[in-house]
């Protein structure tokens, strides 16, 4: 089965002063804003980083699972990891068979997702999604939760795609087990590569090394001009080292 990480989300309390950061400092723009996501209290944007996806999502009211997710990791920050599989359905049960709850799915004709638990996934919201191009168009080019007019929007002079994500953990062996078990996929080193190229997307697990308790602690994108990324983030105050900025309270890894 063939795996991909197609979307990560960051999770902030102002929605247009984290979008400007975000398209800002990695040289990207907003594709689609989704009312559907009113449901569970939020305001979102889509932003394309080549074919992949980055997205912020805000609440809006009280109560809110995102809110909650804000308060326990002290501020804005990576929430979020969508990655794309061959058959969303047959997941979902191979994945809810292990224990892990699900806590929102959706069985479309072009698309198909599953929402798997925080508390059952080392603090992260993980999505398992299948889409279902129509006739005439492309596959990699189809992606519902960005809407039909995303590629004009798609950019990749600055940045170009993701890599990875890290993940912070008290016992970052422990995490990676599970996620190994839910992935289907070996952990080697804590490190769980989701395809067979090396240059392919990776989960990887590390310790807690702010205050921040166990969710994600950097997003790794794939930058094509680096200076123009430092220099963007450097003028926020947002560098952190040579290949490494901050946008939405989350780390990013310029690969």
């Amino acid at each position: 089965m063939t795996m991909k990480l197609r979307q990560c989300v960051f999770v902030t309390k102002d929605l247009e002063s984290s979008r400007e950061e975000l398209c800002d400092i990695l040289g990207i723009e907003v594709a689609f804003r989704d009312p559907g996501v009113a449901k569970w209290g939020l305001v979102n944007v889509v932003c394309p980083t080549g074919h992949d996806f980055l997205e912020i999502v805000t609440p809006f009211q009280e109560g809110t699972s995102a809110g909650r997710y804000i308060e326990r990791r002290h501020g804005d920050g990576g929430y979020m990891v969508i990655i794309q599989v061959d058959d969303a359905k047959a997941e979902r049960q191979r994945v809810t068979d292990l224990g892990v709850r699900a806590v929102a799915q959706k069985d479309l004709p072009e698309y198909q997702y599953t929402h798997f638990h925080p508390a059952d996934t080392s603090g992260v919201l993980l999505s398992l999604d299948t889409t279902f191009a129509p006739t005439g168009v492309a596959p990699a080019l189809w992606w519902p939760p960005a809407e039909k007019g995303w590629l004009k929007h798609a950019r990749s002079d600055v940045t170009n795609g993701l890599a990875g994500v890290e993940i912070q953990h008290d016992d970052p062996d422990k995490a990676a087990a599970t996620w190994s078990k839910i992935l289907d996929r070996p952990a080697v080193d804590n490190i769980i590569r989701l395809d067979d190229d090396l240059d392919g997307g990776q989960v990887r697990f590390v310790p807690i090394v702010d205050t921040r308790g166990p969710g994600v602690s950097a997003y790794d994108v794939r930058a094509v001009d680096r200076e123009r990324i430092l220099a963007a983030a450097h003028k926020r105050g947002r560098k952190l080292g040579p290949a490494q900025v901050e946008v939405c309270g989350c780390r990013i890894n310029l690969v």
